[in-house]
């Protein structure tokens, strides 16, 4: 069976292990940088989700190999703390995600 991880840093961590996931912590972009590799070329992983702000921080080649790679999956976690992008927003995870654009229509 394949783990869920969650790449996060120590302030969030706990309200995600309280919804029973693994928790990974990081204290900065730097760290996460050191540590998602080791996660991401691991046979037990299915699926990552990775503090937003974690991932662009990535080395380019290493970005581009996760995006091609179909297990583990690579899920950006969204940060609150975007205004006024939205649906648009939205729309570009799940054509990340899923390879198809989903139109969202309110």
């Amino acid at each position: 069976m394949y783990r869920f991880l969650v790449v996060t840093d120590p302030e969030s961590a706990d309200g995600y292990r309280l919804a029973g996931v693994d928790v990974v912590e990081a204290k900065g972009p730097e760290e996460a940088r050191t540590i998602l590799p080791d996660l991401v070329f691991r046979d037990d992983t299915g699926i990552i989700a990775v503090k937003e702000e974690f991932m662009a921080g990535l080395d380019p080649k290493l970005l581009g190999r996760m995006e091609r790679t179909h297990r583990p999956i690579i899920i950006p976690i969204p940060s609150g703390e975007r205004k006024g992008e939205g649906v648009g927003y939205v729309e570009a995870l799940l054509r990340r995600a899923i390879g198809y654009n989903i139109v969202v229509r309110r």
